[in-house]
């Protein structure tokens, strides 16, 4: 007998399903932005991690493309004051929900396990400040640590990217849009990742309903961030539509068996691999799309940050430090 999906979940998986069904929250699909912002603000509090202490935080506006634009900078424990390597990491949520604070604790563990400085910026959200808002805002920040890396106490020729969902979906297209210049990132370090807005994958039809992300929501994600559908064909919404992805950095994908965007997240990892771009694709077959930012409930998402981290210092053999 062919065991159901659901029996092939880790426990900490199924426990965050439980907890969904015992308290079902309305669809982000059926309200406003707005009300779906409202909702994952008041629940994503539930699912985070231990917030630990980092050397110092402090947030900093830059004068971003669409007017101001708000970072979070954090420094990890033992950071040295000078040439530290930094990661910008960009959150995830659809493109539309999301902020500093929902992802602060990954944020945290990265800067401590890793011993470096990490930037997240509050990238411009849709459907208020459509694609390619988001990447802009990206390459801005991007652009900021580069160009104040004495300030921030960093490399500014040893700065990765990371991201999940749909900030993976940025980080990908960022490491893409600079691969021909000299400081381009050294790391992409995605969980997750969208990379075919085209929405066709296997794994939409295999978890489309009772895994988290619902197939419909995530399309209701798509087409608040995309302008009109020739989007869905840009590289810069599709990666995985690339011609080429020869060139771009070292890459560290994570990929959640039971999760509407495990199909593509495989196949950008086969297309980096034949383009012989370094990479180290990590698997948890029994968990569910954003178990990184579900660390209250199991170890599955320190563990994801610790092998993103080791694969980092892979990549860059100035590394001192290895993950915990």
């Amino acid at each position: 007998m062919t065991k159901s999906p659901l029996s092939l979940l880790d426990a900490e998986a199924r426990h965050v399903l439980d907890l969904g069904r015992q308290a079902p929250a309305r669809p982000f699909e059926a309200g406003t932005p707005e009300e779906a912002r409202r909702a994952y603000e008041e629940g994503f509090p539930e699912f985070q991690g231990e917030r630990e202490p980092v050397a110092s935080l402090v947030e900093r506006t830059i004068a971003g493309p669409g007017g101001p634009l708000t970072l979070r900078i954090y420094h990890g424990q033992g950071v040295p004051s000078a040439l530290a390597p930094a990661l910008l990491y960009l959150h995830g949520g659809g493109w539309v929900i999301g902020n500093l604070d929902s992802h602060d604790e990954i944020c945290r563990w990265f800067a401590n396990i890793a011993g470096c400085v990490v930037v997240s910026p509050d990238y411009r959200l849709a459907p208020e400040h459509k694609f390619p808002a988001a990447i802009e805002d990206c390459q801005a920040s991007l652009s900021f640590m580069r160009i104040h890396a004495d300030d921030l106490g960093i490399d500014a020729l040893r700065i990765a990217v990371a991201g999940d969902s749909a900030g993976g979906n940025l980080a990908t297209v960022l490491c893409l849009l600079c691969r021909e210049e000299k400081a381009a990132p050294t790391a992409q370090l995605l969980f997750y990742p969208n990379t075919d807005a085209s929405q066709e994958a296997g794994s939409y039809h295999r978890f489309a309903e009772g895994f988290g992300l619902t197939a419909s929501s995530m399309a209701w994600f798509r087409d608040h961030y995309i302008r009109d559908l020739s989007d869905i064909r840009d590289w810069r919404v599709s990666p995985l539509k690339a011609v080429s992805l020869a060139g771009t950095a070292p890459a560290f994908v994570a990929i959640a068996g039971h999760d509407i965007l495990a199909d593509e997240g495989e196949a950008y990892a086969k297309r980096l691999a034949a383009a012989e771009v370094p990479i180290i694709v990590r698997r948890w077959p029994g968990q569910i799309h954003g178990f990184v930012s579900m660390g209250h409930h199991g170890p599955a998402a320190r563990e994801a940050v610790n092998a993103a981290v080791a694969a980092w210092c892979g990549f860059d053999p100035a590394f001192g430090r290895q993950a915990d």
